[in-house]
């Protein structure tokens, strides 16, 4: 089991940068793959991007490559977001998501813990 609250969203200008945070509880942070989605009203859950339990692979949407960058600091139980060069198509709420064990290339992978989630508004 494992408990995520994510922190960092709010309300920024186009071009600007955020730095999303996702907090786990529990004791085997390490064994976990760690992911975030994003979800606009009218649209479907989107991945945005994902890193493996030892932070060696990482996979991003292509709408966000070059602009994201996903990390993690197991020392800390702690996953990062950092989102650069923002655009008002980056608005969503953004989720920060875990699954036991090793990342796969599919973006469509089921993640089991899903966060409450963190507003990104992005004004043009």
């Amino acid at each position: 089991q494992v408990q995520l609250v994510e922190s960092g969203g709010g309300l920024v200008q186009a071009g600007g940068s955020l730095r999303l945070s996702c907090a786990a509880s529990g004791r085997t942070f390490s064994s976990y793959s760690m992911g975030w989605f994003r979800q606009t009203p009218g649209k479907e859950r989107q991945f945005v991007a994902a890193i493996s339990y030892s932070g060696s692979s990482t996979d991003y949407a292509d709408s966000v490559k070059g602009r994201f960058t996903i990390s993690r600091d197991n020392a800390k139980n702690t996953v990062y977001l950092q989102m650069n060069s923002l655009n008002p198509e980056d608005t969503a709420v953004y989720y920060c998501v875990a699954k036991f064990g090793p990342l796969t290339r599919n973006q469509a992978q089921r993640f089991d813990y899903w966060g409450q989630g963190t507003q990104v508004t992005v004004s043009s």
